[in-house]
């Protein structure tokens, strides 16, 4: 069994490519993900790294975050990859769908480093990655969107049947999976997890032209 590590920001579309590739035989035993300079926030996505820290333990896989400005973020993710080649890490995984680009950019990056680039995702419909994610007990809800897209009532959703439906009705030139950055999610619950993560306390913001869902405190439960 080939030892892999995920690329993590702590959704949906990365959840279901750990758990496919799980089934596939792969060994996950690191979650991967880039935070601002001071810690504090996944640097792609904006959601607090402490969040980030109590999924990790709830779903009971190390997080390894790695510090990077965007400025330097190739690099820095280039230093992660070869310290996790060095403990023996094979293989990653990646949540993409469908933009050419960041498939071009994990495979080139994940290549120099000797690591191989799964994504187990990729070419399928969004509608379909949904409708998996949902199906095979996964629980999430919106975290995060683009301000000039989806307005603050979006926050908090769960993705389910009726989010998708209203998503497709509601929502003009939003993808359904949010490839583009429409929104972002946060993962709660699943069959890759040991105990589920629970929403204590949450304010909404608008913070760089998007609204966030800030998890001012979480807590992990028994299943």
């Amino acid at each position: 069994m080939n030892n892999a590590f995920a690329s993590w920001s702590g959704g949906k579309d990365g959840c279901l490519a750990a758990y496919r590739a799980k089934k596939r035989g792969l060994d996950i035993r690191y979650l991967a993900n880039m935070v601002t300079e001071d810690r504090m926030r996944s640097r792609t996505h904006g959601l607090s790294a402490a969040v980030l820290r109590a999924q990790s333990e709830a779903l009971g896989i190390p997080l390894i975050q790695r510090p990077t400005t965007w400025d330097h973020y190739e690099a820095e993710f280039k230093k992660m990859l070869a310290a996790l080649k060095k403990e023996g890490i094979t293989d990653g995984i990646y949540g993409d769908i469908d933009l050419d680009e960041h498939r071009e950019w994990v495979e080139r990056v994940s290549g120099e480093a000797g690591i191989t680039a799964h994504l187990p995702l990729w070419g399928e419909t969004q509608e379909k990655i949904l409708k998996d994610f949902i199906d095979s007990g996964f629980k999430a809800v919106v975290v995060a969107t683009r301000a000039d897209m989806l307005g603050e009532e979006w926050l908090g959703r769960a993705i389910d049947e009726e989010f998708i439906a209203d998503l497709a009705a509601k929502a003009k030139n939003v993808t359904l999976c949010g490839e583009a950055g429409e929104y972002h999610t946060l993962v709660v619950d699943g069959p890759l997890f040991h105990k589920r993560l629970e929403l204590i306390e949450t304010s909404k913001v608008n913070r760089d032209d998007h609204w966030f869902l800030e998890i001012e405190d979480v807590a992990l439960q028994d299943k």
